[in-house]
């Protein structure tokens, strides 16, 4: 039996109620796909770093370039985010990063007196970790969240400067 026999032998308010279900249905997908994914994994400071990622998250900009603060799930104090697809992704407290053992600062670039070690993410944007900090940070810029890859960092310095001080 073909599908519009089958759609046909329906009662008329089922088959007149298809189309619209059918378009929600497509909808809700389409939002689904676009909407900002909310999780992001907070990261679990030791208890001398914890206290210099509280103050950071305080001291941190309501927005970055134009993009405004929306904080991912779940609420902690080690993680932020601007902007919505594609969007900036701070995290404080992470382990140290396997990547700075090779060559820390062949790609580091230096903004606003804070020293950043940097690799791809995989999706063509980039991951950047300070160095040289008492608590490792990494901002993670999705491909074309902005013009230039490392924008946003010259907006975060301020903050990391004044709450994380310099050390290992």
């Amino acid at each position: 039996m073909s599908a519009f026999r089958k759609l046909s032998s329906l009662p008329a308010p089922v088959r007149w109620a298809a189309p619209p279900v059918a378009l929600l249905g497509g909808v809700a997908l389409l939002l689904g796909a676009w909407s900002v994914p909310g999780d992001v994994a907070p990261p679990q400071p030791k208890a001398a770093e914890a206290g210099y990622c509280e103050a950071l998250d305080k001291a941190l900009p309501d927005a970055v370039l134009g993009h405004r603060r929306t904080d991912p799930s779940p609420a902690s104090p080690y993680t932020a985010a601007w902007g919505s697809s594609p969007r900036t992704v701070l995290r404080c407290g992470i382990a140290r990063p396997g990547y700075l053992d090779d060559d820390p600062f062949s790609r580091a670039p230096e903004v606003n007196d804070v020293q950043w070690g940097m690799s791809s993410d995989g999706a063509g944007g980039y991951r950047f970790v300070t160095t040289l900090r008492k608590a490792y940070v990494e901002v993670t810029v999705p491909k074309g969240a902005y013009p230039n890859y490392a924008d946003p960092l010259s907006e975060l310095t301020d903050a990391i400067k004044a709450t994380i001080p310099t050390g290992l």
